[in-house]
């Protein structure tokens, strides 16, 4: 896979040596030289030290051919305005833009831009392991309205079948882990303390979880 991030901070620098690492071709670029210092030594990747929407910056990038393009600098205007080129003027398959603003959200959604908001997800994960830590959001899917969790199963919930979080309205499971093991379990699968549930719910069913949870129920 061919990729391209705009933005070299320690989310995109994180990223650009996410990808690497996993064999895929990445450039990097930033107008700031310091910021390549975020990338590890060992990164395999290209950097170009450039204005994003400086002429043909992004064709010497390879924004052609590339298959995925993340806008990730600290500008929310300036990830919506190369986000929307890349789409629509250079139809790269894929593209995801950082957002720091809630407010830019319409904006994204007019583009038709796939969106990640830092400030929201953070929020969102320090509440769930300060209130809920048995229930904690990997993923939000779409708009929001569903989304991928992992249930760690607390002791009360020892000894009962999986098929009793299956049956729980809107809960669809995913897979279990049990130490180092992942697998996809029956409905009768007995659960132990400790065991990781992965499942997909709606905002409501995640609640009603949450509730039984705190029940021990």
């Amino acid at each position: 896979m061919r990729a391209i991030l705009v933005g070299c901070g320690r989310a995109g620098a994180e990223l650009a040596a996410r990808l690497a690492a996993a064999g895929h071709a990445v450039t990097v670029i930033d107008i700031a030289a310091e910021a390549f210092d975020n990338l590890p030594a060992n990164f395999l990747g290209h950097v170009i030290q450039a204005e994003a929407l400086n002429q043909d910056v992004l064709v010497n990038a390879g924004v052609q051919e590339a298959d995925c393009l993340a806008a990730l600098t600290n500008s929310d205007a300036l990830n919506a305005v190369v986000g929307h080129i890349a789409r629509t003027v250079y139809n790269v398959p894929r593209v995801v833009v950082r957002t720091y603003d809630p407010r830019w959200a319409p904006v994204h959604a007019a583009f038709e831009l796939e969106s990640v908001n830092s400030v929201q997800w953070n929020a969102t994960r320090f509440e769930e392991l300060m209130l809920t830590p048995d229930l904690v959001t990997l993923q939000p899917l779409g708009g929001g309205e569903i989304a991928l969790y992992e249930l760690a199963v607390p002791a009360a919930w020892a000894g009962r079948r999986l098929e009793e979080l299956a049956q729980e309205p809107e809960v669809v499971i995913a897979g279990v882990s049990r130490g180092d093991v992942s697998l996809l379990p029956a409905a009768d699968w007995v659960l132990e303390a400790g065991d990781r549930v992965a499942l997909s719910t709606t905002a409501a069913g995640a609640a009603r979880l949450r509730a039984r949870l705190d029940q021990g129920a």
